[in-house]
């Protein structure tokens, strides 16, 4: 038994502490170690030797500013984890490694707001067939990361506004996931899925405070401050879409008038073309006619991209990210609306908040979630089951 403040539970502090920071990173050199974990050079050179000899990381040659260095990731077979994002229309599955390798990924239509059950169902099964298809084993999975459209109630766990999701009210998704799949669940909604996608794969690399815009049915934002999900005390921090814009505008499903969903999300902005474009239209197409050209969808897309942009200026007011990264298929318009975007920011926004911040499209599309989803279940599992048995220098130095 180990003994606080002895030198072995200090040692295992450490072993602890570098798995975690090239976990969460995916892979890091011996520099980027040290300078993350605050170790030294020959502390971490020890642990990553240690760690390697028992099988837990795997170093491979890179380089870093012109030099010669070791990237060190956690072992391919170390573990697994699965992502299930649940959009409006979709479902989407993917099986992921520790080293953040993506081993397998699908996508199937399905209507969420139908039934939960047959939800919970097709993922169940999909989860089961990549798995399958993949061969890895199951008792290697670590967790799954679980996302929603709709806010989850910290403390509970239950899916919160019925006005989003009606049938899945009262759900607590994690829990029913969990006693279908017998492994570790966390759940979370899909704009903050969104930015951690983004965080640790996509536009969001490299900065540590930054705003993630979903544009879909709904309007949603996910907060990361200094690194983390900001969620709030009760699981809605980042609902941008009901900032209110005209108080004696549309009335919007969450009973407000005027809110910036009413002048955003496809359900609003659909019927405004269907006089000239037609019934199926959808937000896929009125990107795709924009970027050709099509003088109708550049407008709206436009008019669109500014009363984002009024949402985005007062998070830069209360909050002063660094980086807007749009989400959705309105990201995929590129500067026809992140142009119109960056012009509302400069207006109402404060100046020095606004010279700050960088509004980018997201690099994963439609993939942002489900990725999203594998960093939460990477970011939530434990490292002490990664250590345990893994390590077999009998006698390591302490450091």
């Amino acid at each position: 038994m180990e003994t606080p403040g002895s030198q072995s539970s200090l040692h295992r502090a450490n072993l602890e502490r570098v798995v975690r920071a090239v976990r969460l990173a995916g892979s890091l050199t011996q520099a980027e170690i040290a300078r993350t974990t605050g170790l030294s050079a020959a502390t971490v050179s020890n642990i990553v030797r240690e760690l390697k000899d028992g099988g837990t990381v795997q170093v491979t040659p890179t380089s870093a500013g012109g030099r010669r260095a070791r990237s060190v990731s956690l072992s391919g077979d170390a573990g697994i984890v699965i992502g299930v994002d649940f959009g409006h229309a979709h479902l989407r599955v993917a099986i992921g490694n520790l080293a953040h390798q993506v081993l397998a990924e699908e996508s199937e239509p399905l209507d969420v707001d139908a039934s939960w059950v047959q939800g919970f169902d097709r993922a169940e099964e999909l989860v089961n067939r990549l798995i399958s298809a993949t061969g890895v084993d199951r008792s290697k999975v670590a967790g799954v990361g679980l996302g929603v459209p709709g806010p989850i109630d910290v403390e509970s766990g239950t899916l919160g506004s019925t006005a989003i999701l009606p049938g899945w009210g009262g759900i607590k998704p994690a829990e029913e996931l969990r006693g279908r799949l017998g492994v570790p669940v966390h759940v979370d909604n899909d704009a903050n899925l969104g930015a951690l996608g983004e965080l640790v794969w996509g536009s969001g690399r490299g900065v540590r405070d930054l705003a993630y815009i979903k544009i879909a049915s709904g309007v949603g934002a996910g907060l990361v401050i200094n690194g983390k999900i900001y969620r709030g005390p009760g699981g809605t921090a980042g609902e941008i879409g009901h900032i209110t814009l005209d108080e004696s505008g549309p009335v919007c499903r969450c009973g407000n008038r005027g809110c910036l969903e009413t002048f955003t999300a496809a359900r609003y902005v659909l019927p405004l073309l269907q006089p000239s474009h037609g019934t199926d239209l959808t937000m896929e197409g009125v990107v795709r006619l924009a970027r050709d050209g099509d003088p109708g969808c550049r407008r709206v897309i436009a008019d669109v991209g500014r009363h984002v942009g009024s949402g985005v200026a007062n998070l830069c007011n209360l909050l002063n990210p660094s980086r807007v990264v749009l989400g959705g298929d309105l990201a995929e318009a590129g500067e026809l609306v992140l142009g119109p975007i960056r012009e509302s920011v400069s207006r109402y926004a404060i100046p020095s908040a606004a010279r700050q911040l960088s509004v980018l499209p997201g690099a994963l599309g439609g993939r942002a979630e489900v990725l999203g989803a594998l960093a939460l279940a990477l970011s939530e599992m434990g490292d002490s089951t990664l250590l345990d048995g893994a390590l077999t220098v009998a006698a390591p130095a302490f450091t």
